[in-house]
């Protein structure tokens, strides 16, 4: 009991508790994959959509710089090459937008998938409070954050430190080359190295994604406490399902009760056991069980039956197959046609013979037709 009231958060959180802080916002997010992936996706970008670039800009440069004297003074001419100019950017400038874009919401999404939530939008006064801003600034959260910009950091450094020893010789050979080949050299060694600078961050992505699923559980994690309030609120308190289920029992006891009246015979153990059957000889359906009960409830139909002078029969083997396969309003099983069958045949020929319509019946067969595997 102190344990369960400790006010540890200790339990795993319920689906019902995720749902809840995923509609405030809350969920597992990692800015460094997001970063990683833009990054990345900038970088590829760039080297497709690169030459493309490069060649508008090449070709604007030149129009540029071969305007005529009538072009340059005249405005609305110099509006229409400007205008070109900016109709030969847009195809590389769109392709590179599109792969940043494609990629940030990858990035973005890979963690959590897409959620939007209102609430996590709306304003909040302790985002305004000095007091939590300087929780923040010096929390665990804050701490987390520092030691992840060191480690960024030095993953850079030294990604940078072994690009440049590697390629050391090529840059300095830039210098030996013919013009424009080595402009090209330069910028397709620059693009290679920001594509490597860009890939040493999956180190930190790596590392600060499964961080952001693990801390977001914790923050989830509830008490016992929590967990059985949490219960009661969805399924209701177990008192009040006890008594509905009471309730429904008595309801159920009454309505079986109520069907006693009418039932055919009643077969008993003749002790523990008893079992009412209703028969329409002018239905299809078999013989049925309107009501069944042990102990009180036994002698309780019983006392009904004999108010309402309904016949019981004692068969302690049929009573007990009777109780154990057969359910209220179910059909008698088939296995036990044969036994119910002469039970119901002596009743009927024993109502005749009450009425003086026919002789007295023989006695019921102590040893019923009951399979094997129905005997209880």
């Amino acid at each position: 009991m102190a344990e369960s009231d400790s006010g540890e958060r200790t339990e795993q959180p319920t689906a019902k508790k995720l749902s809840e802080a995923r509609s405030k916002g809350q969920i597992a997010r990692s800015k460094e994959l997001g970063t990683m992936f833009v990054l990345v996706g900038s970088a590829v970008s760039l080297m497709f959509t690169g030459g493309l670039l490069v060649d508008a800009l090449k070709g604007i440069m030149k129009r540029l710089f071969s305007l005529n004297r009538q072009e340059a003074m005249d405005v609305h001419a110099l509006s229409q090459v400007i205008s070109d100019a900016i109709t030969v950017l847009i195809p590389p400038l769109a392709w590179i937008f599109v792969i940043i874009m494609l990629a940030a919401f990858i990035g973005n999404t890979l963690l959590g998938g897409m959620n939007f939530s209102w609430e996590a939008a709306a304003p909040k006064a302790n985002k305004l409070s000095p007091i939590a801003g300087f929780k923040r600034m010096f929390g665990v959260q804050a701490m987390v954050e520092f030691i992840k910009s060191l480690l960024k950091f030095f993953v850079v450094a030294i990604t940078s430190y072994f690009l440049l020893y590697g390629l050391f010789e090529q840059i300095l050979g830039l210098s030996k080359e013919a013009i424009p080949i080595n402009f090209a050299h330069a910028v397709e060694l620059l693009l290679w190295m920001f594509f490597a600078l860009t890939l040493s961050l999956v180190i930190i992505a790596v590392v600060d994604a499964p961080y952001q699923v693990w801390n977001h559980n914790r923050e989830l994690k509830m008490t016992k406490q929590e967990v059985k309030d949490e219960m009661k609120n969805t399924e209701g308190s177990p008192e009040i399902k006890g008594r509905i289920r009471k309730t429904q029992y008595e309801m159920s006891q009454r309505r079986m009760m109520a069907e006693v009246p009418n039932a055919d015979v009643v077969i008993t153990n003749p002790t523990h056991f008893s079992v009412a059957l209703k028969y329409d000889v002018d239905g299809s359906r078999a013989p049925i069980v309107i009501a069944k009960g042990i102990d009180e409830m036994a002698l309780h139909i019983r006392k009904i039956a004999k108010e309402h002078e309904v016949e019981i029969i004692a068969s302690p083997a049929l009573a007990r197959s009777l109780y154990y396969t057969t359910e209220l309003d179910e059909d008698v099983p088939e296995q036990l046609f044969a036994a119910v069958a002469q039970v119901l045949a002596f009743v009927f020929q024993l109502d005749m013979y009450k009425k003086g319509q026919s002789s007295r019946p023989k006695a019921l067969a102590k040893n019923l037709p009951i399979p094997d595997d129905y005997r209880y």
